[in-house]
């Protein structure tokens, strides 16, 4: 008996070891193999995105992505990114930054770009050019592109599918995923549609939480045409007016003449829509008050004339640069409940931005952004360059501070899909 006692305190602790170990390689198959629907879709889209990148070498879109001087299609003009381009600098990531966020063997990515796509060749030169652009400065290392393209027919999704190995090949965590769902089709509820879309672009940040952190800057980009300053220069207001959020100017060709577009998205820190419409609008024609922004907030008007950025209670406005913080804490794109105002997921991801304490939200109006090439041209031209107003060479930043408001407005206004009805309602 005692010698029997001996060999299983012997063998007692080798058990366990072998127990422990056992179940350790047991999670670690099983999270392989895990059945995770979304992870598995994105597996799949993965090892389709590769067949169509290798049966499109020599695309001329993927050539004036990644190749900025490429004339092939029409393109916005852009400045170059100088060397060095002092004023933004400060975004790079330093390696003591690295080290201070936690000095893992996978440091945090500091940037992670956002897209949904649609139908939008055309603009994807421009575009994806000004990102990919933006990403060499900041570091392809410390950023991520993630992309969901839906239901395109203009060969849209073969584009970025055949764009992962140049985008891999910088370095950059590239997620791509296609998604066929159709927010006008009237089977689902167009704002509850467009908001699982946008959270589906954003699932890699939360699924690989591994990687970032608060302090990541998520950048979402519309199908816009737009210049590579643009972004940084959204990212340095943001960081410099430690805003929650930074909106762009978006404009748009209506009946010949440029109007503000994103209106029914965009509140002022009022409450209030950015310019009148009366109910009988027609959108054929460009509104009769589409000139007279803020035409009730003479404060944020003066700051609109002076191209200074100006705090707003909700806006996306083409593109858009916010806190990863928020969404790691659980607030995502949603649609309307029964007992709010019609609003798009936007204006609701701003509401439970500020219901949450969020409410720095800023649109900086030196960054003027359209939906296509030649009206990105008139945009720019009517309403001025980054570099017409700020000197991006400099490191002497004169940017005037947002003197923010912590408490929303009581009410904002409501406006139907269709802008028939109008109605106020709480802003949180």
């Amino acid at each position: 008996m005692v010698v029997l006692r001996k060999i299983v305190s012997l063998l007692l602790p080798l058990a366990v070891v072998f127990v422990i170990a056992s179940t350790q390689i047991f999670y670690l198959l099983s999270a392989i193999h895990q059945p995770d629907t979304a992870a598995l879709d994105e597996s799949l889209y993965s090892r389709s995105t590769w067949n169509f990148a290798a049966s499109f070498d020599g695309n001329p879109y993927l050539e004036a992505i990644m190749n900025l001087t490429d004339q092939t299609f029409d393109r916005l003009s852009c400045p170059p990114i100088g060397v060095p381009p002092n004023r933004y600098n400060h975004l790079k990531v330093t390696r003591h930054e690295k080290s201070f966020w936690g000095g893992r063997r996978s440091p945090a990515i500091k940037y992670f770009f956002a897209i949904n796509l649609f139908q939008c060749k055309d603009v994807l030169p421009t575009m994806l050019g000004a990102v990919v652009e933006a990403i060499r400065f900041l570091g392809p290392e410390n950023c991520a592109l993630s992309i969901v393209e839906g239901r395109s027919t203009d060969g849209t999704f073969e584009i970025v599918a055949g764009l992962r190995e140049e985008i891999e090949k910088l370095g950059v965590h590239y997620y791509l995923v296609r998604n066929d769902t159709d927010p006008k089709s009237g089977k689902i509820d167009r704002i509850h549609a467009l908001a699982g879309l946008r959270n589906q672009a954003l699932r890699p940040l939360i699924r690989h939480s591994e990687l970032y952190n608060i302090n990541t800057l998520i950048i979402f980009v519309n199908d816009i045409t737009l210049c590579a300053d643009d972004l940084l220069e959204m990212l340095h207001q943001q960081i410099v007016q430690s805003a929650v959020m930074t909106c762009a100017m978006d404009w748009k060709d209506t009946n010949g003449v440029m109007a503000f577009y994103d209106l029914w998205i965009a509140r002022g820190i009022n409450g209030d829509i950015f310019y009148e419409v009366p109910q009988d609008v027609q959108w054929s024609v460009k509104p009769a008050y589409a000139d007279n922004l803020f035409w009730n907030d003479r404060s944020t008007r003066a700051k609109l004339d002076k191209k200074e950025p100006f705090q707003v209670y909700s806006c996306w406005n083409g593109v858009v640069v916010f806190s990863a913080e928020p969404i790691l804490k659980g607030i995502l794109f949603r649609g309307a409940t029964e007992l709010e105002c019609t609003m798009g997921e936007p204006t609701l991801f701003c509401k439970d931005l500020w219901r949450n304490g969020y409410g720095k939200i800023q649109v900086v109006p030196t960054v003027n952004v359209a939906y296509e090439v030649d009206q990105g041209e008139r945009a720019k031209t009517l309403y001025g360059r980054v570099g017409d107003y700020v000197d991006q060479t400099s490191m002497e930043d004169d940017t005037v501070p947002v003197h923010w408001q912590l408490q929303p407005p009581g009410m904002i206004k409501c406006v139907s899909q269709k802008w028939r009805d109008w109605s106020w309602g709480p802003s949180v």
